[in-house]
């Protein structure tokens, strides 16, 4: 988030102790986010969200006291407005639906990096931000591009043959996260592929115009090609 900006409260709801702690974790890692609470079940969230604020909410779907969605609805139901980003391994078209039409503005799905994490808290710190400006009425283009910025990055929409769209959005959130450019065996070291793949992606990146090439000097070996985002 911009400097300046109002940190973002967030209640990580999740049921496996370890996977509670690394989401955690990841909050607190992820610059302009702070963890308002962690909570087991949805009897500790409900508990949570009547005795503190909270901006956000990470929510699992499987819970040991019964499905997300039931405690969403409970919640919307007492008045909690909070945004919702399903955290969950639930891939169900069904769930998928029933979630959207409930308010979760972002979906991330199981098992996912540090970088894919961060990258939808800043997709969801940029819809805020807009979200919150402080003009007195929006027109169209401002709405769309409101909501644009929780869509999947646009270089995802017409993907040559033979490259993935999970893998796209794995390579482009590793660049998002990262405080400065990389190379592609950087990038291939945190998204679990190869140097090769990876370098295929990052230069489909860059034929998109999100990503700029630089030259990293440095060492007795060739200067190496690296990557930074830019967006669009």
């Amino acid at each position: 988030m911009t400097a300046g900006a109002v940190t973002v409260g967030v209640l990580v709801v999740e049921d496996e102790a370890l996977s509670a702690e690394v989401h955690a974790d990841f909050v607190r890692r992820t610059p302009g986010f702070e963890v308002s609470g962690v909570a087991r079940s949805s009897v500790e969230a409900m508990r949570h969200l009547r005795a503190h604020p909270v901006d956000l909410m990470l929510l699992d779907m499987h819970l040991p006291d019964g499905h997300g969605l039931g405690l969403l609805h409970k919640a919307r139901s007492e008045g909690f407005l909070c945004d919702v980003i399903a955290v969950t391994a639930a891939r169900d078209v069904e769930v998928v639906k029933r979630a959207v039409s409930q308010g979760v503005v972002l979906y991330l799905l199981k098992p996912f990096t540090y970088a894919s994490f961060r990258g939808k808290l800043e997709q969801y710190a940029d819809y805020r931000e807009r979200l919150e400006a402080d003009v007195p009425a929006v027109g169209q283009d401002d709405v769309d591009q409101m909501l644009g910025v929780l869509r999947t990055t646009p270089a995802a929409s017409a993907l040559p043959k033979g490259m993935s769209a999970d893998t796209l959005r794995e390579v482009t959130a590793t660049l998002r996260a990262g405080d400065a450019p990389l190379s592609a065996t950087e990038v291939a070291a945190e998204v679990g592929a190869s140097r090769v793949t990876v370098r295929r992606y990052l230069e489909y990146l860059a034929g998109a115009g999100l990503v700029e090439r630089g030259v990293r000097y440095g060492g007795s070996g060739r200067p190496e090609v690296e990557y930074h985002w830019v967006g669009a």
